[in-house]
């Protein structure tokens, strides 16, 4: 998804209030679409085809190319003609006197032209327009703040979308960083991915989030399997065309390694052992410890710096599931005990057990020991609300039964929650936690510029796809043990 070109014209007086190419993305456009490739004209030439395709200009006479009745458009996506040839698919639209256009990037050969459902970039180059629409319709009725804000939205634009790559489609949100942000000089060396530079006092903000995902079954000859996948967001301001920063990951002495560590480009360098160390071989023996340094040249906008995986030793919650069929009834039971070294408190933390291809519930007797249980609107859906904190046992339990009514069309259903295969899934979210142990403090930072750094770390542990199967039925399952 990229665009080549972006364009804000004017019809009275005619006039170019705002463009921006994109060359990087040109290029591309050539290498995809060989012979068949138009491109981009001048502003002046573009106005003048743009002006002349929606029939704006002074000569309203027939042009069978443009005025055929086979021409008919109910869209924004039109094919505009210029010296070179046919300029398509060109976004536009017309709103107050001003016209609103992108050029997106098509990645193959346009004859025969492609259908317009296989080009990404469309839906995100009207969106993006329709931004800058909301940025600058307010000023129409005058004169000298819309000069103001089409001269602004140069600024706004290496925001939005860095590249050619849309990132930001609401402009009215970034306007308030306008003082904060510089177009870095043209003589000035800087890498690709930071095209603005940041004036005022450095800062840091630092988010590790891990997501764990878990499969249990509480069988003998099911081994069950979990794993925690990690992200570390950073969004640098720093002065300067190319800061230097070196952020360092931190684990304490019983913290589990990370594995499958994959770097941001924007990183200068690292530990060759860092990269080796892998999960796919459980018995490798390239586990890397540390330290996990990472120099860097920040991008100007919130970025991912890395990622990377870890085999915890247990998971943060055991759980056990129990669904028995008993005529018209279900008798459920679920067990759930908290790992001892969760001492945080949780932000939320629930569990879900749907009964999907049954007729809804029309009649419950269950009792928790903790926590609070509601079924969902469809009545098909029990959902036990645990809260923030574990009971000091870190053992909670649901016991009861459950009686159906008819199914209708209109319930849901589910093609794998069939029969007596039925699951438990949780949700749950602790701030401040990571299962690895890692963790960012503010010596773990070196910014080299001038002033003391403001350092702003946070990390969470969130729950993915972590199901606890039926111990009384198959289960899908991932691997079996060759003991019994």
């Amino acid at each position: 998804m990229a665009l080549r070109a972006l364009w804000v014209l004017r019809h009275e007086p005619r006039a170019v209030l705002f463009s921006r190419r994109y060359p990087t993305v040109e290029a591309r456009a050539e290498a995809f679409n060989g012979s068949t490739h138009v491109a981009v004209p001048s502003d002046s030439d573009f106005l003048k085809a743009m002006l002349f395709e929606l029939r704006l200009t002074d000569d309203q006479s027939f042009v069978e190319h443009r005025d055929t009745c086979t021409r008919i458009d109910h869209s924004s996506v039109r094919s505009v003609r210029v010296e070179g040839g046919d300029l398509w698919p060109v976004v536009a639209f017309q709103k107050s006197g001003l016209i609103y256009a992108c050029l997106p990037l098509v990645e193959e050969a346009l004859e025969p032209r492609p259908s317009l459902l296989t080009i990404p970039g469309l839906s995100q180059g009207l969106a993006l327009l329709f931004g800058i629409l909301d940025y600058i319709s307010p000023s129409r009725k005058n004169e000298a703040e819309l000069s103001a804000k089409a001269g602004q939205l140069r600024t706004l634009i290496i925001q939005a979308c860095p590249l050619g790559t849309p990132l930001n489609t609401n402009i009215s949100s970034l306007s308030s960083s306008f003082d904060d942000i510089q177009v870095v000089p043209t003589d000035v060396k800087q890498p690709a991915w930071r095209s603005n530079t940041y004036k005022g006092k450095p800062q840091v903000n630092v988010c590790i989030t891990e997501k764990v995902k878990c499969m249990q079954y509480d069988k003998r000859d099911v081994v069950d399997m979990w794993q925690v996948y990690g992200a570390v967001n950073c969004k640098c301001d720093i002065e300067g065309a190319a800061p230097n920063v070196t952020l360092t990951l931190n684990l304490p002495t019983n913290g589990s390694p990370l594995q499958d560590i994959f770097v941001h480009h924007c990183v200068t360098s690292v530990d060759p052992a860092m990269l080796m160390s892998s999960s796919v071989n459980p018995l490798d023996d390239s586990v890397y410890s540390g330290p996990y340094k990472f120099p860097f040249i920040p991008p100007s906008e919130s970025f991912n710096l890395c990622y990377y995986t870890s085999q915890v030793p247990v998971p943060p919650i055991l759980g056990c599931y129990q669904l028995i069929e008993e005529g018209s009834q279900l008798k459920i039971t679920v067990n759930l005990k908290l790992h001892e070294s969760i001492k945080n408190s949780f932000e939320y933390c629930e569990a879900r057990i749907p009964f999907f291809n049954r007729g809804p519930i029309a009649h419950l007797e269950c009792k928790v020991s903790y926590g609070q249980l509601d079924l969902s609107r469809e009545k098909s859906l029990l959902v036990w609300v645990i809260g923030q904190k574990f009971p000091k046992s870190s053992e909670v339990s649901l016991t009861g039964t459950v009686t159906f009514g008819d199914i209708g069309e209109e319930h849901p259903t589910n093609y794998v929650c069939t029969g007596n295969t039925a699951y438990v899934k949780m949700y749950f979210r602790i701030p401040d936690f990571t299962l690895t142990g890692c963790y960012v403090d503010q010596h773990s930072v070196q910014i080299f510029t001038p002033g003391k750094p403001k350092i702003t770390a946070s990390r969470e542990l969130i729950s993915s796809d972590y199901y606890i199967w039926n111990s009384k039925a198959s289960a899908p399952t991932m691997y079996k043990s060759l003991y019994y």
